[in-house]
Order: C-alpha cells, then sequence, then structure tokens
C-alpha cells in the first residue's frame, strides 16, 4: 500500500533551505520519492491553517519512506535544513 510524507514548512532563511532541498532532492531519488506538491500556491478552504509551504511525496509503502526518512542523505539534509525553516512532517498510508 502506498505512503504519502507530508510536510509542511515554514522557511526562516530562504538562501541556507537551498542547500537542504539540494540533499532532501538527493534523498528523494534514491529512495524512489515521487514527488506529487512541492511548493506551489495554496488557499486555505476550511479552518485556520495557512501553511507557507507543502510537500507531498509518495513512496510504495510505509518502510520506504521511513527508510527515506532515516537515510544518511536526509539526515543530511536536515542538519542542513537547522536555522533556516521549521518542518512539521507525517507519514500516512494511501488507500
Amino acid at each position: 500500500m502506498a505512503a504519502y510524507i507530508i510536510a509542511d514548512v515554514t522557511v526562516t532563511n530562504a538562501e541556507q533551505m537551498v542547500k537542504y532541498r539540494e540533499w532532501s532532492t538527493r534523498a528523494m531519488q534514491e529512495h524512489g520519492a515521487e514527488v506529487l506538491v512541492r511548493g506551489g500556491t495554496s488557499e486555505t478552504l476550511e479552518g485556520d491553517w495557512a501553511p507557507q509551504r507543502l510537500v507531498m511525496l509518495k513512496f510504495a509503502d510505509r518502510e520506504a519512506a521511513k527508510r527515506f526518512y532515516h537515510s544518511d542523505t536526509y539526515t543530511h539534509a536536515r542538519t542542513l535544513r537547522e536555522g533556516a525553516g521549521v518542518m512539521r512532517m507525517v507519514v500516512v498510508d494511501g488507500v
């Protein structure tokens, strides 16, 4: 069953986030992520959620998503993101 990583990102240092995106892209490619959403304009339809930047990645299953997250490449990307943004991330099973 497919699994999705959904991230709500608040960027605080756009210049530093460039390095994070380079390494996170590399990790996505290494782990077969299909990028469904990466930025773009969002519009709140209900509630008070107003995300700055949304990312949605599709993986073959939850274990593949977790391998991506815990990989050496993505771990390095996370260190590059420190001080450059706030990440809220979940993994959810598809249907």
